[in-house]
């Protein structure tokens, strides 16, 4: 049991550089008096104390403002961080070394008997606000944006951000998102270089309007030189401006 217990003191000082003294985290961590309420809650259930044990998480809820079922997995090293809001669901799995930030829900999506929470792999960090709803798998050393909502499994390692969630690519920003840039552009003040996929559509977009106006532009231009008389319309100028558009989203 005491080894247990400094394996979670331990674990808050490598993940809040805010921790300063171990009196300092037993006595004002939430997350550690939910862990060890959890503890003896599952330890109750197992023995088929149900009331006794849903008591015991129920004072725990009180205390921290955390909600973890007596039936839910929780594995070592399992750090909450400030804790306020989350929920644990019954059947959720937890594994080792993961880390949730206030207002994680591992949630279920049917009313029906089993499995119908999620299950966190080896080293996972969830973020503030996420959701992770069903009985879906959250690869090992996987990353859950902030606010995330996660209804689909997520592979190992990767990094899942939205609503709905979606994996974001690791690959390096493309020549076309830095020529975007050069354009004083940056889609809903978020630089392509935060590799969101929808960051990259529509950084895509901008760069094929842009594009195309400059080649528009060309042939009327050599039109004109060969005598061509260009259509009112094409006399317009109206082209998209990115800087403007920049300027309106800002």
């Amino acid at each position: 049991m005491f080894s247990r217990l400094r394996e979670d003191i331990s674990v808050v000082f490598e993940r809040d550089p805010a921790a300063r003294s171990i009196w300092e985290v037993l006595t004002t961590y939430p997350g550690i008096h939910a862990i060890l309420a959890h503890r003896l809650a599952a330890r109750l259930w197992r023995a088929n104390f149900k009331w006794l044990a849903r008591f015991v998480a129920h004072l725990a809820r009180g205390l921290t403002g955390i909600e973890i079922h007596p039936g839910a997995m929780i594995g070592r090293r399992v750090f909450i961080d400030h804790g306020m809001g989350v929920v644990i669901g019954e059947t959720a799995e937890i594994g080792d070394d993961c880390t949730l930030y206030h207002g994680v829900t591992l949630g279920g999506t049917s009313w029906n008997k089993g499995k119908r929470h999620p299950t966190l792999e080896k080293g996972v960090v969830v973020g503030a606000g996420a959701k992770i709803l069903g009985p879906l798998t959250i690869g090992a050393g996987a990353k859950i944006g902030s606010n995330a909502v996660v209804v689909k499994n997520v592979p190992e390692g990767a990094t899942a951000v939205g609503i709905p969630a979606r994996i974001l690519d690791e690959n390096q920003a493309r020549p076309e998102d830095q020529a975007a840039r050069k354009l004083g552009f940056s889609a809903y003040a978020i630089s392509a270089d935060m590799n969101d996929p929808m960051v990259k559509a529509v950084h895509g977009l901008i760069n094929h309007s842009t594009v195309t106006d400059e080649r528009i532009t060309w042939i009327i231009q050599q039109l004109e030189k060969m005598g061509a008389e260009p259509s009112e319309a094409c006399k317009s100028g109206e082209q998209f401006d990115a800087a403007h558009l920049n300027k309106i989203v800002d």
